[in-house]
């Protein structure tokens, strides 16, 4: 008996993603987050009312990825962008895409006070603890004893302090409704981080809060490592100091 082959599909291209070839590094997980990004927004039904908001940084041309509208703004304004147009276009779907420098350094006032107000648009934050497009310096979120460029020494927390936890931070505030870390360097957490983010879209699609997704990252190039070595490290040390969980769902609580 001849075996026929099936055409049909069983993993494609998002609809709201480009056919681009991409210009990150090696190893680099900003592809995998760009997707899952798209595939919630598919998965609302959204693309069409869909606007995203890049900073400077590695994700300076998100545009080139996404297909829907996007905005730029100056570095660590991202959050004052999607504010402003989130409130003169409630029935949008508005998201930022933050990297670590942009957000947690001059971007740290911005965040926290449009968490803190409770501005419903939805924030994807990617944590790959080093400013990555500008040089590789030392970022808010350098471990502790972690080589940069500008302390080749490693992090000395005695004389900078030590690393931000962002999630932790916004989740003390009352008014955001839903802050989670995850990560994209397994498959297993490829597809919690799909869920998670999947579920922050929809709760901005209902009108519900401000959700904040930090996003655990790799960074290859400036880390100084292979893209294998880059995904051991991470596990290993970045997973021990930023702890991948949920830190607040008030709308899932509320529904208990």
């Amino acid at each position: 008996m001849a075996m026929t082959q099936s055409n049909t599909a069983i993993f494609s291209r998002p609809e709201s993603m480009q056919s681009t070839v991409t210009h990150y590094c090696p190893g680099c997980t900003h592809g995998v987050i760009h997707r899952l990004v798209a595939e919630a927004i598919d998965e609302i039904g959204a693309r069409d009312r869909t606007v995203g908001v890049a900073p400077v940084g590695c994700s300076v041309l998100a545009y080139n990825y996404f297909n829907c509208d996007f905005l730029e703004a100056a570095h660590g304004r991202a959050p004052a962008f999607a504010t402003g147009f989130k409130r003169l276009r409630p029935d949008m779907i508005v998201f930022t895409y933050q990297g670590d420098g942009d957000l947690a350094s001059i971007g740290m006032g911005e965040i926290v006070h449009a968490a803190n107000r409770g501005e419903k648009f939805t924030t994807i934050f990617v944590n790959n603890a080093v400013y990555g497009m500008t040089g590789g310096q030392m970022a808010p979120t350098t471990l502790p004893g972690q080589v940069t460029s500008t302390c080749p020494v490693g992090r000395n927390a005695n004389e900078v302090g030590y690393p931000i936890r962002m999630a932790e931070l916004l989740s003390t505030l009352v008014t955001p409704g839903y802050i989670e870390r995850v990560a994209v360097h397994t498959p297993k957490h490829i597809i919690n981080a799909r869920k998670a983010i999947r579920r922050a879209f929809q709760y901005q699609a209902e009108n519900r809060c401000y959700s904040m997704i930090e996003v655990l990252s790799t960074c290859p190039t400036n880390w100084g490592k292979t893209p294998e070595e880059a995904v051991k490290w991470l596990d290993k040390e970045m997973a021990a100091y930023y702890p991948i969980k949920c830190f607040k769902d008030s709308v899932r609580e509320g529904n208990k």
